[in-house]
């Protein structure tokens, strides 16, 4: 018998007991549309994860002044002042392969008309935002004149824009910062939340010497020249860890640390962070698509239990072809090709669930999703093998049916 033949067969014989076949494909369509909807939330979520990473810049080193120790309690990383301008000039001079760039930070609220927000404050020169790879959406950068000069221009993140200007064009306006009045001489393009959910926008970006003694600095740490941060760029190509050594052994130099003496500064590889982070979404994803396919395999062996109820109940049925000149391979495939229709049918509608699921999740819940065909194409692939699996014992016994006992059989 051809396929054709044994497809009409196999159709004729589930549409005899249209509820059963539907409630038998049940456990597939809710299996693929399981699998479909968990893929396309891990993949969502992997890909969140990338673009913030990205987000951050690529090839990054951070520093991080150390900590100090005030009546027995030890202070976290960033509450001493043992990094300067000087160490950042002397990455970038003496590691050809590095740009350094220092940071300020504080906080403070900004006024603009009857209009006011709580921010976070960053001095910085005019190498933070080529390290950073940030953009900008209007306007232009301060250049070294205003670093020489404390000039009061600053540039501000798509946050501050919208909640203190809302529809005006924040270039050239004054805003005042802790009474302090700044030009806006640029808007920062969005990088959106961090990978530890903070928001980048929410931010204003001056000149480091205005920072330091109009904003946020202390006449000690205007002398010393000290700042919390400093961010190191790496060029392409070049090991991060064997920059990240360079850096350390550098700044120990520098600090005249002895041997053995621990790091008076924290430094961080953004790089190795990355790939954690992405390993564990990574990870995330695939134990979510196994989780979802548990329930395609619950799915076939409710098709293996009805197909082998149908062979006990058919049992007279075969008795007869077979009497009358099937072959047993005829038998075999008609059973087995009852199973895989039943596992297709159920894998193209759970298909057409879990999408309209998915797209569901991503409307209401504001959730990303990224819906591949791959994914799609493996969640049917899989259902097929389901129904061939599944299928082949039960399309066996009935192949293996003695014809006089099947006759006989009440």
């Amino acid at each position: 018998m051809t396929l054709f033949g044994l497809l009409r067969v196999a159709m004729r014989a589930l549409a005899v007991s249209k509820l059963r076949s539907a409630l038998t494909m049940l456990g597939i369509i809710i299996g693929v549309a399981a699998v479909i909807v968990m893929i396309a939330v891990g993949a969502g979520a992997q890909a969140r994860v990338e673009e913030q990473i990205r987000s951050l810049g690529s090839n990054l080193l951070l520093i991080l002044s150390g900590a100090t120790t005030s009546g027995g309690v030890r202070m976290g990383f960033g509450s001493g002042q043992t990094l300067s301008e000087d160490d950042a000039a002397a990455i970038s001079r003496e590691i050809p392969e590095t740009l350094a760039a220092p940071a300020l930070r504080g906080t403070a609220q900004v006024i603009w008309g009857n209009q006011n927000w709580s921010t976070v404050i960053f001095g910085i020169t005019p190498e933070y935002v080529e390290v950073r790879q940030w953009e900008l959406a209007a306007g232009h950068m301060f250049d070294p004149t205003d670093i020489a000069g404390a000039t009061k221009v600053c540039l501000i993140g798509q946050t501050v824009a919208r909640q203190l200007f809302g529809g005006v064009d924040p270039v050239g306006q004054v805003i005042r910062v802790r009474r302090v009045p700044f030009t806006v001489i640029g808007v920062l393009e969005g990088k959106g939340q961090s990978m530890m959910g903070s928001d980048q926008d929410d931010l204003i970006l001056m000149p480091i010497t205005t920072a330091r003694n109009r904003v946020l600095g202390a006449s000690a740490r205007a002398k010393q020249r000290s700042v919390g941060t400093i961010w190191v760029k790496v060029q392409e190509g070049h090991d991060m860890k064997a920059a990240e050594e360079q850096v350390r052994a550098l700044l120990r130099q520098r600090h005249r640390l002895q041997p053995g003496a621990d790091d008076d500064f924290s430094l961080r590889n953004l790089e190795e962070v990355a790939a954690t982070q992405e390993a564990s979404s990574r990870v995330l994803a695939l134990l979510l698509a196994a989780v979802a396919s548990v329930s395609l395999v619950v799915g076939g062996i409710g098709i293996m239990n009805i197909m082998l109820v149908s062979v006990t109940e058919r049992t007279r049925e075969i008795g007869l072809r077979m009497a009358v000149g099937a072959r047993t391979r005829d038998i075999l495939g008609q059973f087995l090709v009852e199973a895989v229709t039943l596992s297709l049918i159920g894998g193209l509608v759970g298909v057409l669930i879990g999408v309209g699921t998915a797209m569901g999740i991503a409307e209401l819940a504001g959730w990303r999703i990224v819906l591949a065909p791959e994914s799609v194409m493996l969640a049917v692939a899989f259902a097929f093998a389901i129904g061939v699996f599944f299928g082949f014992y039960p399309a066996r016994k009935a192949a293996r049916l003695n014809p006089v006992e099947a006759l006989r059989f009440e």
